[in-house]
């Protein structure tokens, strides 16, 4: 029986920078939601048996790595440029302050406004982490929103 998912997702510490508890949290639960339940194929891993996978996500000279291991032997990794995702990605940082800050003083009306917004990028960063990866891997919108979030926690600064 095929088993195409993630069953461990770990982010390389040595490229992970700190963060407030309130990326923290949101580092913990996408992890843990993207074990839960995800769609992750690697296109070349065609063998009926294939996964589940072991993926370890880094940073290496402006790159984004996933290193993929399964219990059957699959073993591939995967350097993708940064340059396509960065714009989205500063976008979304930015925007994820401007949630956080929200959240310790501005009135709901407000929270919402910029929860739409932050939401918004949110997906159009998913999307554009799927075309990245397409011809690689089979990943459904929200394996991609939870792995946009992880990309997020590597690339965020401070």
């Amino acid at each position: 029986m095929s088993d195409h998912r993630l069953q461990s997702i770990e982010l390389d510490a040595a490229t992970l920078p700190s963060a407030t508890a309130e990326i923290e949290h949101e580092r913990r639960v996408a992890i843990f939601d993207l074990v839960e339940k995800n769609s992750f194929r690697p296109i070349e891993d065609q063998d009926a048996e294939g996964g589940p996978y072991d993926l370890k996500l880094s940073l290496q000279d402006n790159r984004l790595v996933f290193d993929l291991a399964s219990p059957g032997g699959y073993s591939r990794t995967y350097a993708l440029s940064l340059t396509p995702l960065k714009t989205v990605l500063k976008d979304y940082v930015l925007i994820c302050d401007s949630y956080y800050e929200a959240l310790r003083g501005s009135s709901a009306t407000q929270i919402e406004a910029v929860d739409m917004g932050r939401r918004g990028l949110h997906n159009e960063g998913a999307d554009a982490l799927r075309a990245r990866l397409e011809g690689k891997v089979e990943l459904d919108h929200e394996t991609a929103r939870r792995l946009f979030t992880l990309v997020c926690a590597l690339y965020r600064r401070g």
